[in-house]
């Protein structure tokens, strides 16, 4: 259900430039940019950390306002878990707990349901616990589902994919050259999602940090200047202001292109 009259008076203002049959099913975010938040205000990491939850919660409740089905937000990867100091790490525990038990009723009031993707058994068991404490609590919930990635890899999620085929393919229950890309995506954590339409980065890097490498082959990808901490739901229409501007070819060709006719005596094909 739509709730645009929740809308800032300037989230309002890019909304009616945009077209809602041409709104992106599915929108995933690499949230970049909270540790360069804090330095550039000489502050300690951790407020950046807590000041990128707060846009976390903003950013959903706009997604919720405009009707977006699937929000998916890049929180802690692998690699976060393995190469930050390990004060930081536990730091980002206990504040995706507390961000958990804060915004679970907010949740619930936006209709927002909330579920996980990434290696989440290898985080702290009390962590665990509130992860599924509050999809149950929101289950129930019809409108926009935002999934957090946890413990995320693209390249681990696709090894685990893999051991997952090998399984069947050891058990007799799917022959090796019978795989599929369909066989492929049933053991992704993200089998029931569609792929992003839209994918922003902030912070105004240049890479995709091994987030969804299967899923994005055909999506449309927005980099903003902008840190996370000072994104806002603002930020997220004007993204979709800008993939609407956007032609999706999946590998075709342009609607402004004319019919391609060969013409066999234009072939030449050079002297060896």
């Amino acid at each position: 259900m739509l709730r645009i009259d929740e809308l800032t008076s300037e989230e309002r203002a890019v909304y009616n430039t945009l077209k809602p049959e041409r709104l992106p099913e599915h929108v995933a975010i690499i949230m970049d940019g909270n540790g360069r938040w804090a330095g550039h205000r000489s502050l300690k990491r951790f407020l950046g950390h807590q000041q990128g939850a707060k846009s976390v919660q903003l950013v959903t409740e706009t997604a919720s306002r405009i009707g977006l089905p699937w929000l998916t937000l890049y929180a802690f990867s692998l690699e976060n878990n393995l190469r930050r100091p390990r004060a930081e790490v536990n730091f980002l525990m206990r504040l995706l707990k507390s961000y958990l038990e804060s915004n679970v009723q907010r949740m619930n009031d936006n209709n927002v349901r909330i579920r996980y993707i990434g290696r989440v058994h290898e985080l702290p068991r009390e962590v665990q616990d509130k992860m599924r404490w509050a999809e149950e609590e929101t289950a129930r919930n019809t409108g926009t589902t935002l999934t957090l990635a946890l413990n995320y890899g693209a390249r681990s999620e696709l090894v685990d994919a893999c051991r997952a085929l090998a399984k069947e393919v050891h058990d007799k229950n799917l022959s090796p050259d019978r795989i599929s890309e369909e066989d492929v995506h049933r053991h992704l954590y993200t089998s029931r999602m569609p792929d992003p339409d839209l994918l922003i980065r902030t912070s105004g890097e240049m890479r995709i940090s091994n987030f969804l490498l299967w899923q994005i082959a055909y999506t449309e990808i927005f980099v903003t200047e902008r840190l996370w901490p000072d994104f806002r739901g603002i930020h997220l229409l004007e993204a979709i202001a800008a993939f609407q501007q956007r032609e999706r070819r999946y590998g075709g060709l342009s609607e402004n292109v004319g019919e391609v006719e060969e013409d066999p005596e234009q072939i030449k094909i050079a002297a060896s």
